[in-house]
């Protein structure tokens, strides 16, 4: 049985369970799979200031407020948190980043059951606008 871990962060409580693969691997790369997903909020300026709210509510204490991933709750966490504005960032697709939010990895929470699917695409609209 994994370790499961529950941290409290901004008044939401997330858990984590312990894979050696996510525990042992530095570099975090979405399944080829997840590239291909479509974003179906693609464009949409509504969707993107909803993301920017949800961004500064749940984001901003590990990415920082210009997504540099220098929060005061960052700080301490191994890996460190994304750097959003780094073209190594933003390179990867809209369904690399849906994927990511929806999955989660130590010490990244999962979104998938605390944050509509709609709510995850507005999030990923919202780190688009950190590219340089």
């Amino acid at each position: 049985m994994k370790p499961v871990f529950i941290i409290i962060l901004s008044g939401f409580a997330f858990s984590f369970s312990i894979s050696k693969a996510c525990a042992d691997s530095k570099e975090w790369i979405a399944p080829s799979n997840a590239k291909d997903i479509a974003n179906p909020l693609k464009g949409n300026t509504a969707a993107t200031m909803e993301g920017k709210k949800l961004f500064t509510q749940l984001c901003v204490v590990c990415h920082g407020e210009k997504g540099k991933g220098d929060g005061v709750g960052g700080a301490a966490l191994n890996p460190k948190p994304r750097n959003f504005t780094l073209d190594k960032t933003q390179n990867q697709t809209d369904g690399e980043f849906f994927w990511k939010l929806s999955e989660g990895r130590i010490p990244m929470a999962s979104y998938k059951t605390i944050l509509t699917t709609n709510q995850r695409w507005q999030l990923v609209n919202y780190l688009r606008t950190f590219k340089k």
